[in-house]
């Protein structure tokens, strides 16, 4: 008995110390792997900015030759003249380019827009200047969201999963331009994992919208519209799944498409959720007006596309339907019955009609057929088939952002739980709790066969 109670006595101290060693070590472990990443944001960044000063300093380099008051009328040509200008030789592309890093440095100062400007185009420069023919964008410079691959830069997405792997080539799209004589300069800002209306990350930090800096320019292409409506580019490239493009265009004032599924390669793109079939992301430019986003769109429908990725339907930019004055009948929606449209939107789809009647085209009235089931079946459970899985996956060893908490800690959710709330909620929120249980994905291989067959039929 004397030999056994010592030991009987420390059993409990023995087990008290052996989890507070484990309490710590998960407490150092928490701390040296938040400290990785942080070592990993914080290289990102010296990087950009290092970038930056090479910019600057090939600007101030450029400036001591060409004085700033000879080139300042450059930035309020718009896409086509510029690009006629080029053409005929009147403008050089190095004046235009350096007078666009100028302000685009100026820009990025004021709103945080680009994470990384391309030193590259100092050598495209070189190398347009040695083709043959002259593309449709010879001499245009353009920016590019994150996630579009150019060689020797990373695509992030906003993730640090994605920090320290450049890309070894570049994208399909970023060849393209460049047969086209466009000259990518810099790449643009986008909220951590592409899956938000904000455009904020822990990486790069918090982009502003030029034209209030107490307003966010949108996401998830709010780089490039920042960028593009601050004056520090005339054309960029963005993509859109669900408003990426058009929300940026819409609140920082400017123009963009998101095109017809498949119709532009997005071979080299990053994503998140790569493999998402049921709903399609589409790359797309934003500018100034429609007329640059045609001449983009009429340059990169082009035979080097569909050479170098023959899943793009080769189907040119048609320029006889683009000009004809031909009549239309032309449908058109205030609201669709889901999504409630603020006055000036209302106010712009009524001026949209009256200058389209004015113009001589049939307008007739529609409303969208089964919107509720068409959002929330076909594409919020479309979206996120897996149950988010795939991009909850994609945050692991990082860091949320604040502006993204809340919306994560959605997504993370047990699906059986996801369906609970979805019970409690459907009374008081039904359109919540229809939100959540198209969260829950779809379940099996067989239910996502039969996702994708009424995506195909609607």
């Amino acid at each position: 008995m004397r030999q056994l109670l010592p030991e009987t006595e420390l059993a409990p101290a023995a087990a008290l110390a052996l989890l507070c060693g484990s309490a710590a070590a998960v407490v150092v472990w928490k701390w040296l792997s938040k400290r990785h990443i942080q070592k990993k944001m914080e290289e990102a960044r010296r990087t950009r900015d290092e970038g930056v000063k090479k910019m600057a300093k090939a600007v101030q380099q450029f400036r001591e030759q060409v004085p700033s008051d000879k080139t300042d009328a450059i930035l309020s040509l718009p896409l086509l003249e510029l690009a006629g200008r080029l053409q005929e030789g009147s403008l050089s592309p190095r004046t235009v380019l350096y007078t666009y890093i100028q302000k685009a440095l100026e820009v990025t100062q004021q709103t945080n827009c680009v994470q990384y400007f391309i030193p590259e185009c100092e050598e495209q420069l070189q190398e347009i200047q040695q083709q043959r023919e002259k593309g449709l964008l010879y001499g245009i410079p353009v920016s590019i969201k994150d996630h579009i691959g150019h060689e020797g830069h990373l695509s992030t997405c906003g993730l640090v999963k994605f920090l320290g792997t450049p890309e070894q080539e570049d994208s399909v799209l970023v060849k393209v331009l460049k047969r086209q004589g466009a000259i990518p300069f810099a790449k643009t800002n986008v909220p951590q994992s592409l899956f938000n209306y904000d455009c904020s990350n822990l990486i790069f930090g918090q982009t502003l919208n030029p034209l209030n800096h107490q307003k966010t320019p949108g996401g998830s292409s709010g780089g490039e519209g920042a960028l593009i409506a601050g004056g520090g580019s005339l054309l960029g490239i963005g993509s859109d799944v669900a408003g990426s493009i058009r929300l940026p265009s819409s609140f920082c004032g400017l123009c963009g498409l998101k095109p017809t599924g498949f119709r532009i390669s997005k071979l080299g793109v990053i994503s998140p959720i790569a493999g998402m079939s049921s709903v399609i992301g589409m790359l797309g430019p934003i500018a100034r007006d429609v007329d640059s986003l045609a001449l983009c769109m009429k340059a990169l429908l082009c035979e080097e596309m569909f050479r170098l990725d023959p899943t793009v339907p080769p189907i040119p930019f048609d320029e006889e339907v683009y000009t004809s004055s031909k009549p239309l009948r032309i449908g058109y929606y205030e609201e669709d019955g889901y999504f409630q449209p603020s006055p000036s939107m209302k106010r712009a789809v009524q001026q949209t009609r009256k200058l389209l009647q004015e113009a001589g085209h049939t307008i007739v009235p529609f409303a969208p057929p089964k919107i509720d089931y068409m959002v929330d079946e076909l594409f919020t459970r479309g979206i996120f088939s897996d149950g988010a899985a795939h991009l909850v996956d994609s945050f692991k060893g990082d860091i949320v952002d604040p502006n993204l908490k809340s919306q994560f800690n959605t997504y993370r959710l047990p699906a059986l739980l996801k369906r609970i709330l979805a019970i409690i909620l459907k009374p008081i929120y039904p359109r919540i709790a229809r939100d959540l249980s198209a969260l829950c994905g779809v379940g099996s291989a067989k239910n996502l066969w039969d996702q994708h067959v009424a995506v195909a039929v609607g």
